[in-house]
């Protein structure tokens, strides 16, 4: 949906609806730019894939995906590959029981505390 929007630098998304949504792969991978963001709003019971979802976000230093719901989740690969920035991340509420791939999550998240 916003793969390789090199400039994007934030978005809101409080008006936005993923009810039906079953698939962010790639959602925001090569977002170069992106600084910020909240998903807070994001209603995830039915995606079933968030493969490379955050992937190449080099400018993101932290993200808070609590209100994530991944119960039906399969696939989580490199979903946050190439975050060299990212130092903090909230996943407290991340089911993933049902995931069957996690490979590359975290590859090249060097700044992660």
């Amino acid at each position: 949906m916003f793969y390789g929007c090199k400039s994007l630098h934030s978005i809101d998304f409080s008006s936005f609806s993923t009810i039906n949504a079953t698939n962010m792969g790639f959602m925001f991978s090569f977002c170069e730019s992106l600084q910020s963001i909240d998903l807070s709003s994001f209603n995830t019971i039915n995606v079933n894939n968030i493969i490379s979802m955050f992937s190449i976000c080099e400018c993101l230093e932290s993200l808070d995906l609590s209100s994530f719901d991944t119960i039906n989740v399969k696939d989580m690969s490199a979903m946050f590959y190439g975050c060299r920035s990212l130092k903090s991340l909230n996943l407290s509420s991340f089911n993933t029981a049902k995931v069957n791939s996690m490979e590359r999550m975290f590859g090249g998240c060097q700044s992660l505390e």
